[in-house]
């Protein structure tokens, strides 16, 4: 079967297409506020490339944050509505978990992290797993100086990886941690597709319209409305 992956938690976006042979074409870029014009000219381009039509996609799969509020739901809102048009079941996969599946390699503990702004970061810790990583804590977002500190009490070796590891390295690095810096900066749909297929191949889906973004926290609009107020009162 052929699996479509969008990934648009972050400030860069990614496409993929691939099967049980593995990935077969995918595409990044930094995405700009026409998000969503940006998504289907890739695809089409990676269509091209394959000799694939549209019609061959039999699944999608795209990530569901937590990230970036505005692209966050234009990649979930054009995931579900090729799906609903191609006919084709749809899987949301966490944005942080394909980020660590990235580096599943590893034999340490996974601090998977996006930069959230406003001096935050949307986090989750990981532990490899055969064929994969599980989850050990919850998603969260609050300040590098917060995860840090609780990356140090867990008293392991870990290995931190995404965009907002990078941007707090020195915090991260303060607190006996370790910097993924080359690559793996962002979730990309290359491992949603790898993680998806073998779900799809079970059957697994998800309900196309109960599938909703991760948020963890309100948009930056919603934030600054909030800040205006309290400043006004």
């Amino acid at each position: 079967m052929i699996v479509l992956g969008i990934e648009t938690a972050t400030p860069q976006t990614s496409i993929a297409l691939g099967g049980t042979d593995g990935v077969l074409a995918s595409v990044s870029f930094a995405a700009s506020r026409a998000q969503r014009e940006a998504v289907v000219p890739a695809l089409e381009d990676l269509l091209a490339r394959t000799g694939l039509s549209l019609g061959q996609v039999a699944g999608i799969v795209t990530g569901l944050g937590p990230g970036l509020f505005t692209g966050l739901r234009v990649g979930v809102e054009t995931a579900k509505s090729l799906a609903q048009v191609l006919r084709v079941p749809i899987l949301g996969i966490p944005s942080l978990d394909s980020l660590a599946f990235s580096v599943r390699h590893t034999d340490r503990v996974i601090a998977a992290v996006i930069d959230a702004r406003r001096g935050e970061v949307f986090s989750c810790l990981y532990r490899p797993s055969p064929g994969g990583v599980q989850r050990s804590s919850e998603f969260s977002v609050g300040p590098a100086s917060r995860l840090a500190a609780e990356l140090e009490a867990l008293g392991e070796e870990v290995l931190a990886v995404g965009n907002g590891a990078v941007l707090y390295r020195d915090e991260l690095v303060a607190a006996h941690t370790e910097v993924a810096i080359y690559g793996h900066q962002h979730p990309d749909a290359t491992s949603l597709v790898e993680l998806a297929v073998p779900r799809f191949m079970r059957e697994e889906r998800d309900d196309l319209f109960e599938l909703v973004p991760i948020y963890l926290r309100k948009s930056d609009a919603e934030l600054a409305w909030d800040d205006r107020t309290r400043a006004a009162g």
